[in-house]
């Protein structure tokens, strides 16, 4: 059985199978915010989702970051190492790509265990 949520139009923010919650990208609501308080928007979206679909950020097995600047790296991981439980860091890659809106500074895809 597949379970999708907030399921519309052209795609579901979440998606689970076989006890693995697949997100879509997350990307920050707020553009105007700094990349450090981006960051912070998309991991409160993160968590919201991950708890729909039964999982938290404990689960979480691989992150797939996307920085619209790599400057911004240090900013993303400032909210990133607030934001992560110690020991319990997922798989993770973080790389610097054109990002679907000119103000979204980051953009986060999870997968994880329910």
């Amino acid at each position: 059985m597949i379970q999708r949520f907030d399921a519309g139009k052209r795609m579901s923010e979440a998606t689970v199978h076989g006890g693995i919650v697949y997100l879509a990208g997350q990307v920050p609501e707020d553009t105007s915010a700094d990349a450090e308080g981006q960051t912070h928007q998309v991991l409160a979206e993160i968590d919201a989702l991950l708890a729909k679909a039964g999982s938290d950020k404990r689960r979480i097995l691989r992150a797939q970051i996307y920085l619209a600047d790599i400057a911004d790296f240090d900013a993303m991981n400032r909210a990133w190492d607030a934001w992560v439980v110690p020991g319990e860091a997922p798989a993770r890659a973080t790389v610097q790509a054109p990002l679907a809106r000119p103000g979204w500074k980051v953009e986060i895809v999870v997968t994880a265990a329910i």
